[in-house]
């Protein structure tokens, strides 16, 4: 039956592309040249997805490629020449044109060594994973599948068309897509490759931190990023990219119950994948706009690596207190440092890294506001520390809740559910989201006849505090609240 569904698929794909396939296809075999639908666009037309890229292969040399299309794409450009890739758009499309090669790893080197060759087949076996080493021939749509990768498909399984280690050992960073493509797929790796990944796991170490953190950020956002992280640190590349999270199965949760702290950080994530859709679609039916900072993206990376990061202190701050019990005092803040300096070895840029570790950081905030209680200060503090940040730290502190306790998990539910009506409450009090003071620099140095520096930066935080504890207090309040203030530090 999925044999049948995905050659229909298939079929149905390349008609509604054939006013593209037809005359490039034609315009190469008049030129003696041939031509292939390959590799990501063949595997996504078999299961049916969309395809706004599309990638061919052909025996065609770079600056054959060009003068072919030349004319006949709406533009091109030559960037991956040297590789062999061409690119261009039509009618919308962008597609590559990419030589039949051979890429191989030196050893000691990052960078690719290429060679052209003649061969289809030779080029498929020379690709990552027997799911991308399909094709489709072109003008006459013949189906080239020589390593079984449609079979592969129907499994859910990720296979190299030759020997593993021969594929991991041409280009070690295809350990991270395996583990990626398991994640977008929910697919499993074929034992052989697991084997290969976990005798050649130092082998990453040549690739560069920008090919590895993007391969991570695509395995994140995954469908089932859950078993990318589980294949990552079963085979050890995990120490090498991720040594955080890898060291996490070494530590038993506080309570000494049904799991450790990785299987809880994994199940935290699976949690705030769900509620990631949640909230998104919430925002959506309020209205909140695209280009609002609040705006969850689905999927969203940051909001997944902090629910994957947010224990990573614990190991390096348990204590066993007397009488048996463990503790791990202040492994939010240890752990968001942590966090920021894995990040930035991984090169990510500034923005998403001091997301990611502003969100370990708050992530025990909440905890203890159904037992006391908060004042409306301490609401709107929470409020103001997350900032942007608010709709994924509700995520995140939800997600955060995997006790088996019904009682417990209901306790807290119910708690968070009171929270956020509070949030919401106040927020149309008081605008919450953007708390200021209610007078500003101006009028702090024209009330205190000061000039601008230090004191009017403390008499602004001063007024900030009063904001934060009593709420709105009206510029005239405000104005005799502050010179009371400022006479009290003069005298």
């Amino acid at each position: 039956m999925f044999l049948a569904q995905a050659h229909a698929r298939l079929a149905d794909a390349l008609d509604g592309l054939d006013p593209i396939l037809g005359p490039l296809g034609q315009r190469f075999a008049d030129a003696g040249f041939e031509l292939a639908l390959v590799g990501g666009s063949v595997r996504d037309a078999l299961l049916g997805r969309g395809m706004p890229d599309l990638d061919f292969t052909t025996d065609a040399r770079p600056d054959d490629i060009l003068r072919l299309i030349t004319g006949w794409a709406d533009a091109h450009w030559d960037i991956g020449r040297r590789f062999g890739t061409i690119g261009m758009i039509r009618s919308g499309y962008q597609i590559e044109i990419t030589t039949y090669r051979a890429e191989a790893y030196d050893p000691e080197s990052r960078k690719p060594t290429v060679a052209f060759g003649d061969s289809l087949d030779d080029d498929l076996l020379r690709r990552d994973f027997t799911i991308g080493a399909m094709a489709v021939r072109l003008p006459a749509r013949v189906f080239v599948d020589p390593f079984g990768g449609l079979a592969d498909l129907e499994a859910g399984r990720i296979r190299t068309p030759g020997s593993a280690e021969m594929s991991f050992g041409d280009d070690p960073l295809r350990m991270m897509r395996a583990a990626r493509f398991t994640s977008q797929l929910d697919f499993a790796a074929a034992g052989e490759v697991v084997e290969a990944m976990t005798g050649m796991a130092e082998r990453i170490d040549i690739v560069s931190a920008e090919r590895v953190r993007d391969e991570l950020v695509k395995l994140v956002c995954g469908a089932a990023p859950r078993r990318g992280i589980e294949l990552l640190v079963d085979t050890g590349l995990a120490e090498r990219i991720l040594p955080e999270v890898a060291g996490l199965r070494l530590e038993r949760d506080e309570h000494h119950r049904h799991k450790d702290v990785y299987q809880h950080s994994l199940t935290v994530l699976d949690q705030a994948i769900e509620l990631e859709s949640r909230y998104a679609a919430r925002q959506e039916k309020a209205g909140i706009a695209e280009g609002d900072p609040q705006r969850l993206p689905v999927p969203d990376f940051v909001v997944r690596f902090a629910a994957l990061m947010h224990d990573i202190g614990k190991p390096s701050t348990r204590r066993f207190e007397p009488g048996g019990a463990v503790t791990f005092y202040h492994h939010d803040v240890v752990g968001a440092k942590m966090t920021a300096k894995r990040m930035k070895a991984l090169h990510f840029d500034k923005d998403t890294t001091k997301k990611v570790a502003r969100l370990v950081e708050l992530h025990l905030r909440f905890y203890g506001y159904g037992d006391a209680g908060w004042s409306d200060s301490a609401v709107r503090r929470y409020v103001t520390d997350a900032g942007d940040l608010l709709p994924r730290l509700h995520i995140l502190t939800r997600s955060d809740v995997t006790t088996r306790n019904r009682r417990k998990a209901e306790r807290l539910a119910h708690a968070y559910d009171d929270l956020e009506e509070r949030i919401t409450a106040l927020a149309e009090q008081e605008k919450l989201d953007a708390i200021r003071p209610d007078l500003d620099g101006k009028q702090i140095m024209a009330l205190l006849d000061i000039p601008p520096g230090r004191e009017v930066g403390e008499a602004y935080r001063f007024l900030l505090e009063e904001r934060m504890e009593h709420g709105p207090l009206g510029e005239e309040r405000a104005a005799a609240v502050l010179r009371e203030w400022w006479d009290a530090r003069q005298g």
